[in-house]
């Protein structure tokens, strides 16, 4: 009689538990029904014309495009660098064929010069993405294999452009952060400041002053 009362108990409580897991599985799922409909109502997407609209918006330039093919031409740079903070600067000069491309949506400038005694030829890149307001520059030049990519935005107050990015160093293979701040000063005359990091600290590794010709 015993065993029967406790055979019975058993089978009580994994009917209870079994119910239980029912129960919970039926909410789970109800739950994940509920936020799958509320993601579809949040997702749901825009027709045809709205899509269009937000694409024709993408892709025309704006005011920042203007500002950007507004330094088209050559400009004469004047370029200086230090191996690290307090270092005995070195010299260097540029020239920089400036010009927008693709329907005046990118900016596009090539240089040419000397540095350290040896040819120097660099290209870059500038964009203003109308989805994310950012601008992005690139930069590839002679002097190695990499590439070289910030982004950053601009702030009207003082005229100038902020990009953060990493850069490879060809020491020890590894990323280190860099920051570039790009500032109109006048309509003929530019100044690009470049900061990298050693030993944790950061350091002015770069400025170049160019003069529209």
């Amino acid at each position: 009689m015993k065993n029967l009362f406790v055979t019975l108990l058993m089978l009580v409580l994994c009917f209870s538990s079994c119910k239980k897991e029912v129960k919970t599985e039926i909410e789970s799922s109800k739950a994940v029904d509920s936020i799958k409909t509320e993601d579809s109502i949040a997702e749901k997407p825009l027709d045809s014309a709205a899509q269009m609209k937000a694409w024709m918006e993408y892709a025309t330039p704006g005011s920042p495009h203007k500002m950007m093919a507004d330094e088209a031409g050559t400009w004469n740079c004047d370029m200086t660098f230090w191996e690290e903070g307090g270092s005995k600067p070195e010299k260097a000069s540029s020239t920089a064929n400036i010009k927008m491309i693709l329907g005046g949506r990118y900016q596009e400038a090539n240089y040419q010069g000397t540095m350290m005694g040896q040819p120097f030829e660099g290209k870059s890149t500038l964009a203003y993405n109308n989805a994310s307001k950012e601008y992005t520059t690139t930069f590839i030049d002679n002097m190695g294999t990499g590439m070289m990519v910030a982004t950053g935005k601009y702030d009207d107050k003082t005229k100038s452009m902020e990009l953060k990015g990493e850069m490879v160093s060809p020491i020890n293979g590894k990323k280190t952060p860099y920051r570039e701040v790009y500032t109109i000063v006048d309509a003929t005359t530019r100044k690009m400041e470049m900061y990298d990091t050693k030993k944790g600290k950061e350091y002015k590794s770069m400025e170049i002053i160019m003069k529209k010709k």
